[in-house]
């Protein structure tokens, strides 16, 4: 048995006959020719396919258009949903402003444009009184000294971009100046914080109201708490107008960007001086204003002739040398003033309707009426006391001793105190650099040293603005 080989005879199975592993037989179409051989079933079998994929397709291009109309609406600024539409222009990682209320309407936010020495820290006064406004004082002082000795022209941009984050209340930019290594900003670091009302009164301190008009006293408030910056965005976002005065930002210009976002309702005060008057008081605290005094002066053409303004013969000393500096920075407050000046005499879309000219010279002639007309141009309402505190503060039987210091005073008579203590050289040479603002203003030239010091010849005439 062992011996014999068995052999069986091989079969093969076609495919479609029998299952290979299981020797099932397969079920066989016989008829395929004979829906072959019928044509017209084969064309009714394509028309319906045909057609149940043109409406496949068709559907899916409905669906299509409906979700591509509904982002393009989410997209869209909508009237009801400003805080998400500010929501995109935050640069800041912090997810709470995700979180944060919406709110009623739309805010009025107002910058107040300005330069040293124009009275500007009085006007903002009339902002910080009033207890609809969160007001902020010099916050791109911080850029500038930070970033000294930076020219005063190539700092624009960042003094811009601060704007648009204070504006929307994001405090967190001010971090972005602070020391390396040192503590968190809180509310009593911000410039000028300890003569804020807002800072300085509940809820943050209890030692003034914001409803109660009056100055701070700033060793008062330099007793109240910190609070964080965090706290302070929460109390700027209970106020629909936010007013911020600066000195920094030389041209309207360069605001263009944020007066055009569709997301900010931004105005614009231009609070203007003469310019002799500004350079008088330049000088007059030359030296609280040194580091100012170099970044602009920094910024001038170095390819202008410029004529000195001191006496031939003259003995140069070092108060000289700081006149220089606070006179040779009205070239570039001039230059800059006049550049704000041509757009606002043919404003363009984004401006026209957003910008006022206030004289100081008339506030202080007439502080009531000019108050309330820019009052009703920043959409706010005044009332009796701020009227009296404008009024007190511009009445004043003393001139000023300090410099930096807001109090009551005699304004019509320091307006005009540059006619006195200037010389004649540094009238023409101030003259020389602000003729064209001058004559828009309708602040009019002098000829000579007798003409400037007879101050019952009015230099003041009508404004073109």
């Amino acid at each position: 048995m062992r011996g014999k080989q068995f052999h069986y005879p091989l079969k093969l199975t076609a495919p479609w006959e029998k299952d290979a592993g299981f020797g099932r037989k397969l079920k066989t179409y016989r008829n395929h020719t004979k829906i072959i051989a019928q044509p017209g079933i084969v064309m009714k079998v394509l028309r319906r396919k045909r057609i149940v994929l043109f409406m496949a397709y068709f559907l899916l291009l409905v669906l299509t258009m409906l979700n591509l109309a509904n982002y393009k609406w989410t997209k869209e600024p909508q009237q009801c949903n400003h805080q998400m539409r500010s929501a995109t222009y935050q640069s800041r990682s912090d997810i709470r402003f995700l979180y944060r209320p919406s709110l009623a309407k739309k805010r009025q936010l107002i910058y107040v444009l300005t330069t040293w020495r124009s009275g500007s820290s009085f006007f903002g006064e009339l902002f910080n009184q009033n207890p609809e406004v969160f007001f902020l004082y010099e916050p791109m002082w911080h850029i500038w000294q930070k970033l000294y000795p930076g020219d005063a022209v190539s700092l624009q941009g960042a003094a811009r971009d601060m704007l648009s984050s204070l504006y929307r209340c994001d405090l967190s930019v001010f971090q972005l100046y602070n020391s390396p290594g040192g503590k968190n900003f809180t509310s009593l670091g911000l410039f000028g914080a300890t003569l804020n009302k807002v800072v300085c009164s509940y809820p943050l301190c209890s030692a003034y109201r914001k409803d109660v008009v009056g100055m701070v006293d700033d060793k008062v408030c330099k007793k109240c708490p910190p609070q964080s910056l965090r706290l302070l965005e929460e109390e700027c976002l209970k106020y629909n107008t936010i007013v911020i005065k600066g000195v920094r930002i030389l041209d309207v210009n360069v605001l263009a960007p944020l007066m055009e976002d569709p997301s900010l309702d931004l105005k614009v005060i231009h609070l203007v001086r003469d310019p002799r008057a500004v350079a008088n008081s330049r000088i007059k605290s030359r030296h609280g204003l040194i580091r100012e005094n170099l970044q602009v002066v920094r910024s001038r053409d170095p390819k202008l002739r410029r004529i000195p303004f001191v006496d031939p013969g003259h003995k140069a000393n070092k108060k000289d040398g700081s006149d220089y500096h606070s006179i040779g920075a009205m070239e570039v407050i001039c230059d800059r003033t006049s550049r704000t000046l041509r757009t606002a005499l043919n404003p363009p879309s984004w401006l026209k309707g957003k910008y006022m000219v206030v004289r100081y010279e008339d506030l202080v002639e007439n502080p009531v009426k000019t108050l309330r007309n820019i009052y009703r141009f920043a959409n706010l309402t005044t009332n009796h006391d701020i009227e009296s505190f404008a009024l007190n503060m511009t009445s004043g039987s003393s001139s000023s001793s300090k410099p930096f210091i807001v109090s009551s005073r005699n304004a019509t008579q320091a307006a005009s105190a540059w006619r006195t203590v200037l010389s004649i050289q540094q009238i023409k040479q101030v003259e020389d650099y602000c003729h064209h603002s001058m004559s828009v203003l309708g602040y009019e030239r002098v000829r000579t040293a007798m003409e400037a010091k007879d101050l019952s010849k009015p230099l003041l005439s009508r404004s073109k603005i």
